[in-house]
């Protein structure tokens, strides 16, 4: 018989853990993978809360960030936003564990983070967004480990995490709002995403962009309430500035969230999923700490979880028709479709905890609010008491306030009781004496009142004796009675005998009563008298010792006043030398402001005339005399300084206003030169008025004070200086204002004569050169001379276009005054005139030189174009003066505009003209190189290079030459 082979190790059965084990990863994996499936549907909560118990279960989270990871969160952006979803739930609910666990993975977080960033439309920013706010809470539970992941502590834990350390507070707030601004911006991002024509609430795809908002605004309504309760804290421990940045930070995110709340209130989807909570109209403040007390704390409520039907979620989680084969009976449990009754028991058996453990949280839940509302109302029965007990002590606080003040009117009054004590001690001392002879009467009397109390204490004693003896006949006069009373034969004699005790223990009571009512006189008497005497020998102790300490008193009080009135007159005159000392210094501060505004080229533009300067010499003066007079009255007299302190500032004051209008004239002179040296003058016045408050500062030294008088005489010289500087300039002003109507006038008048003369002789000399020229010359002057001819008939419109504004504008100003007189009144404007004017002139006749040349071979094209903008700069100028006074809707206005653009034209033709002829002679001119050796060509690129640097220097040298020419013509343009 053959042997049969078995193989040595047999195949090792899975137990029942195990079998349990596959079951539940399954069971994990399937509803991992329908909780976030991806179809654009919000995730279903059974899903969510099977990951959740998984946790619990396994107590980590490594079963579901092992199934998670398997899934297309890179792939899918829907799968990504539910995966999302559902982190945040399990990392609110799930185990406590899951927190640290998902902390590891927060790189891949970031990763995804980042690969959905570049989706900037739909989901792609709003995946980025929620990973952002993910990874803030796991780096917020990370700093604070003490804190759930639902955020949910009391007011005594939240203490415990602070530590009662205002630091760890300041921390936290900085932490809670950047968590809260992440919840923020992915509120906005996803209301911002929502296309309300074809995403509302209640379609598919809107409820799952919303689905997110709901741990959203759990987690941001613990963040607020946290805040709130941290940033009152913070404000009664760190001062109000420093939590200026806090306060901003916190009324905008209470302004966005109270936008976030009202948006979600009002629609429907969240109508049965949440309850929200009401903010107050205005945020919390801060400053006021008994505003914590109206504080309402906002809680978010979710309705109560409906209990899982096992079968169902088991049909729907669990294909039992894919499950492992198993051995013997197991195997063939999974054939049919079913699964193992102990796997069913157990499964029973875990649901019925989780329930049971759900009704215990739910219970111990509201235990939890019951006991936050009694600690509530008892914080605010004690903050009302603790605030009455303040009103308390803020009204004693006012009537020590109030007995301190009786106390000082006391003091004051001491003084004038001192003479009353004087007056008094006399009559004490009489007093005395009658108060000894009395004091021997009452000893006498003591000594027999105290040998009266000694017999009446041992007629006492006797009558307590006999009051023993009748207490004593008593007790056995009582105890025969109730023994007469068993027997009636001898009741009425022991009734007489009763009788008689009782009459016996009334009598002696009556002479007990008697005799104490005697010895509390007795008592009373010598009580009395015994008081009278140790309040006598009190008084006059009293009496006695008050009459040293008033001596001592008034001593004292009589030198601590000679001492506090020297004191008093040493400190009032080093007051008094400090305020005139910081008078003085505030006139020099006046002086040097002043100096400082001279100096500032903004002042350039201010006006004034010599006139009005004039008016202000006599006031100015005066100042200065009246100061010199106080100062010598004050060397005399130290008392005098409240004058010497009110003339300083009101010199200064003058002084100060004098220079500035002084330098406002200077700006008014046509000469730049006057006026510069009048704006020096003012300097060398500001100068010496500050040497002048310098040496009167030095009051104390008296060797000084001839000095001072000297300087305030030099500064009253150098101001009569400026007045005569002033004077000239109003003479020479109304000189020049006498003839300004004629040359304008005149200039005008040579302005055309200028440009007629210049057309003329263009004209002359353009049939001079079709006379004598031809070729390429004839053809190049001829072009030169027509752009030149057509820019002068430009200008000649132009001039007469503006010669007919220039006669609207004179008669609408004149009114029944002369032109000469309105030239006057406008002399600024008129000098404008006469410069433009003769511009033009000047520039009509070197564009007629420039043209010359040219035509005749001498000059170069460049001359030309210079002229031509030359001309057209003077023509600008012309037509700006006659636009300043003109009326906007004139009809010469509109004319003279056009003209002047065809002058612009007609320059933009002449420069464009020259160029072009430039560039035709030089084609003409090319240097034929065909015919040249190797040596000859060096020799001209050698010879081209140096002409190339000398052209160079040449052009740099007269760059230098016409800014310095532009510089003159600016300074001779403002002296005239």
């Amino acid at each position: 018989m053959a042997s049969l082979s078995f193989p040595r190790v047999l195949p090792q059965r899975k137990t029942s853990l195990d079998l349990e084990r596959e079951n539940f990863q399954k069971f994990q994996s399937i509803s991992i993978a329908k909780a976030v499936h991806p179809t654009e549907t919000p995730v279903k909560v059974k899903h969510v809360r099977s990951a959740i118990i998984g946790t619990y279960q396994e107590k980590s989270a490594s079963i579901f960030w092992m199934f998670m990871l398997r899934q297309p969160l890179q792939e899918n952006r829907i799968v990504a936003w539910k995966f999302c979803h559902v982190l945040h739930k399990v990392l609110r609910e799930g185990h406590p564990q899951v927190i640290p666990d998902s902390h590891r993975h927060r790189g891949r977080l970031e990763d995804l983070g980042k690969l959905w960033q570049h989706l900037r439309e739909g989901y792609g920013r709003l995946i980025h967004l929620y990973i952002r706010l993910l990874i803030t809470k796991l780096d917020f539970h990370k700093r604070n480990p003490r804190l759930p992941g639902n955020l949910q502590v009391t007011s005594e834990e939240l203490e415990a995490i602070g530590e009662n350390d205002i630091n760890v507070y300041f921390q936290m707030s900085v932490e809670m709002f950047d968590y809260m601004d992440d919840i923020l911006n992915l509120q906005q991002a996803v209301f911002g995403s929502l296309d309300l024509s074809r995403s509302n609430s209640m379609t598919p795809c809107g409820q799952c962009r919303l689905a997110p908002l709901i741990p959203c605004v759990q987690d941001a309504s613990q963040l607020y309430d946290y805040s709130v309760k941290i940033l009152f804290k913070l404000h009664s421990a760190l001062p109000a500035d420093t939590l200026d940045g806090h306060r901003d930070r916190f009324s905008k995110q209470f302004r966005e969230l109270k936008i976030f709340y009202s948006t979600i209130k009002h629609m429907q989807y969240f109508k049965h999923l949440i309850t929200i909570p009401s903010l107050p109209e205005n945020p919390p403040n801060f400053l006021i700490q008994a505003e914590l007390r109206t504080y309402i704390t906002p809680v978010v409520v979710l309705p109560p979880e409906e209990p899982l039907d096992t079968d169902a979620a088991v049909d729907s989680l669990i294909d039992t028709s894919d499950t492992n084969s198993l051995p013997g009976d197991q195997n063939d449990s999974s054939r049919n479709g079913s699964i193992s009754p102990d796997i069913l028991a157990e499964r029973d058996s875990l649901i019925d905890h989780l329930h049971q453990e759900n009704g215990r949280q739910r219970q111990e839940l509201h235990r939890l609010l019951t006991d936050h509302q009694r600690i509530v109302c008892e914080l605010r029965n004690r903050i009302l008491s603790l605030e009455s007990a303040l009103s308390t002590k803020g009204n004693e606080i006012i009537q020590e306030k109030q007995v301190s003040q009786d106390l000082l009117k006391q003091k004051s009054e001491i003084m004038t009781k001192f003479e009353e004590c004087e007056e008094k001690s006399k009559s004490v001392n009489e007093k005395f004496q009658k108060l000894k002879e009395v004091y021997s009467k009452l000893r006498e009397e003591h000594i027999s009142l105290i040998r009266k109390k000694a017999e009446v204490d041992k007629q006492l004693g006797g009558i307590k004796i006999i009051h023993e003896q009748s207490s004593r006949r008593t007790l056995e006069a009582e105890q025969r009675l109730q023994e007469l009373i068993q027997g009636q034969s001898t009741a009425e004699q022991e009734a007489q005998r009763v009788s008689q005790a009782r009459a016996d223990l009334d009598e002696v009571r009556n002479q007990f009563d008697g005799v104490q009512t005697e010895n509390l006189a007795l008592n009373a008497k010598i009580g009395f008298i015994t008081s009278e005497k140790a309040s006598l020998e009190g008084d006059l102790h009293d009496l006695l010792a008050q009459k040293e300490e008033l001596d001592v008193r008034i001593s004292t009080l009589q030198s601590e006043a000679e001492r506090s009135c020297i004191q008093l007159k040493a400190d009032a005159d080093v007051i008094f030398y400090e305020l005139l000392l910081n008078c003085l210094s505030e006139a020099e501060t006046i002086l040097q402001n002043t100096m400082h505004a001279i100096d500032n080229p903004a002042i350039s533009a201010v006006t004034c005339t010599p006139d009005y300067l004039a008016t202000l010499l006599d006031p100015t003066m005066l100042s200065l005399k009246s100061l010199n007079a106080a100062y010598i009255k004050y060397i005399d007299d130290v008392k005098s300084r409240g004058e010497l302190m009110k003339n300083s500032i009101r010199t200064a004051f003058a002084l100060a206003v004098y220079l500035i209008q002084a330098k406002a004239t200077s700006n008014t002179s046509p000469d730049i030169t006057f006026g510069d040296r009048i704006t020096d003058e003012c300097k060398q016045l500001g100068s010496l008025s500050l040497i002048m408050f310098s040496y009167i500062k030095e009051i104390r030294d008296k060797e000084k004070s001839s000095l001072t008088i000297d300087q305030i005489n030099m500064v009253m010289v150098q101001l009569d200086k400026i007045a005569s500087l002033t004077c000239s300039l109003s003479e020479q002003s109304q000189s020049n204002n006498g003839v300004i109507g004629d040359l304008v006038e005149n200039e005008l008048l040579g302005m055309d004569k200028a440009i007629e003369e210049a057309a003329a002789r263009i004209k002359d000399m353009l049939d001079k050169s079709r006379a004598a020229d031809s070729g390429v010359k004839l053809e190049v002057n001829g072009k030169i001379l027509d752009s030149c001819t057509d820019l002068m008939m430009a200008i000649r419109n132009l001039v007469k276009k503006s010669r007919l504004m220039q006669t609207e504008i004179v008669a609408q100003g004149k009114g029944t005054s002369s032109t000469t007189e309105f030239y006057k009144r406008n002399h600024q404007w008129s000098d404008g005139l006469i410069s433009a004017a003769k511009a033009i002139a000047m520039g009509a006749n070197f564009l007629l030189e420039a043209a010359d040349k040219v035509v005749s071979g001498k000059g170069k094209f460049e001359q030309l174009v210079v002229a031509s903008q030359g001309i057209a700069a003077s023509t600008a100028q012309l037509v700006v003066a006659s636009r300043v006074k003109a009326d906007r809707n004139s009809n010469n206005l509109s004319a003279l505009s056009e003209a002047s653009r065809e002058v612009t034209q007609a320059t933009g033709g002449v420069v464009a003209t020259a160029k072009s002829c430039s560039q035709l002679v030089e084609e003409n001119d090319d240097l034929d190189i065909s015919g040249l050796s190797l040596h000859q060509a060096n020799r001209l690129e050698m010879e081209a290079q140096v002409r190339v640097l000398e052209l160079e220097k040449a052009l740099e040298s007269e760059r230098l030459r016409l800014a310095a020419l532009r510089r003159y013509h600016y300074q001779l343009a403002g002296d005239n």
